[in-house]
């Protein structure tokens, strides 16, 4: 649960298990985890290699579904949801930025941000405007012809990010999203992640690196599919 009792819940773990059959055997990615995420809130979700760590977001994230238990994003549940629903949910009030940056190397800065509005039924006159307002917003104002194999990997995580904003969504997700940068780079998407916070947007990021995690306002920290431990790291 969260440690802020009155803050709106933006999403909610309740009595979640995911089990994988390996061979004959069942095995318990997550085991049974129960948790509250507010809205405007700041995660880290820890963890060693094997902690359930990206099984959760993927459960998060509406690319995967508890075998047991229930999600709610916004108090509704997700299990009501048939795949075509999960596609709008997701496109709609999800926002995730990859560690591998998952831009599509034929699209241009501009195009690669406009993606999840591509998904809509009818293209919204506001876009391209707000595309190019991300683009700048993300130091990349001057570089929206070019595409992903022109820019540097931070350039490439910041168009990830851009894109991600671009639904203004309930949830950013973001998956070990400095893991391919250098430590200058990583400093400087981790201000962009601060910088959203403050804002009121509510992340949710894994990482297995402690100094990371120490950036967000909570930590929950998993090992063998379970809560370990949830950490106020610093007040909101």
């Amino acid at each position: 649960m969260t440690l802020q009792a009155q803050t709106e819940v933006a999403a909610e773990l309740v009595n979640v298990r995911r089990v994988y059959q390996m061979g004959g055997t069942e095995v318990a990615a997550l085991d049974g985890i129960t948790h509250q995420f507010g809205r405007g809130e700041y995660w880290s979700i820890m963890g060693s290699s094997g902690s359930g760590k990206s099984t959760l977001l993927n459960i998060l994230g509406c690319i995967d579904r508890p075998t047991e238990g229930e999600y709610l994003v916004g108090g509704s549940p997700v299990s009501t949801l048939n795949d075509d629903q999960l596609s709008e949910l997701r496109g709609a009030r999800l926002g995730f930025v990859f560690q591998s940056y998952n831009l599509i190397p034929q699209l241009d800065v501009l195009e690669n941000i406009l993606v999840p509005v591509m998904y809509r039924d009818e293209w919204p006159p506001w876009a391209l405007d707000r595309a190019k307002e991300l683009a700048e917003r993300v130091g990349l104002g001057g570089r929206t012809g070019h595409r992903p194999p022109e820019l540097s990997g931070g350039q490439q995580q910041r168009v990830a990010i851009a894109r991600a904003l671009i639904n203004d969504p309930d949830l950013i997700l973001a998956d070990e999203a400095t893991g391919n940068l250098d430590t200058k780079t990583a400093e400087e998407i981790l201000e962009v992640f601060d910088e959203l916070h403050a804002e009121g947007k509510t992340i949710l990021l894994v990482t297995h690196e402690r100094s990371i995690g120490l950036r967000a306002e909570f930590t929950l920290k998993l090992v063998d599919g379970r809560t370990e431990e949830v950490v106020e790291n610093r007040s909101s």
